[in-house]
């Protein structure tokens, strides 16, 4: 058995890997574990729409927030504003379980009101909110 002690006053020039390997080994097993817990994406809920050759009815669980053009606003075809959107939303959820919401908005409307009534409907308790598409409602 020999052993190369380093003397002589030689460099040596071997790359101890052994460390290196155990140091990748490590890396490998926290990524492994780490990456099935990582989220992808946002938690969406979207209406869906009736089958063709269904008859369309009204769910009347259903709470849709309308957004116009003008910035006027309806839930469920009953009109309001801002201001009494959080409490009328308090009011129609203090007896339901589930509390899920449907905002609709103008296509020409500015992100910002559409987002002023998601953020009113949040602070007001509901868990679920989603958005209306023109393309939900025409059934596609």
């Amino acid at each position: 058995m020999a052993m190369n002690v380093g003397g002589g006053g030689r460099a040596k020039s071997d790359i101890n890997v052994t460390p290196l390997i155990d140091v990748l080994l490590v890396l490998l097993i926290i990524f492994m574990v780490i990456t099935p817990l990582t989220p992808y994406g946002l938690e969406a809920i979207a209406p869906q729409p009736p089958k063709k050759d269904q008859q369309q009815k009204q769910d009347e669980r259903a709470v849709v927030i309308q957004i116009e053009k003008d910035r006027s606003m309806k839930i469920n075809e009953e009109p309001t504003d801002f201001d009494k959107l959080g409490p009328r939303l308090e009011q129609i959820f203090k007896t339901r379980a589930e509390r899920s919401v449907f905002v609709k908005g103008d296509p020409d409307l500015d992100y910002q009101t559409v987002a002023r009534a998601i953020d009113i409907a949040r602070g007001s308790g509901i868990d679920h909110i989603g958005l209306m598409t023109p393309k939900i409602e025409a059934g596609e």
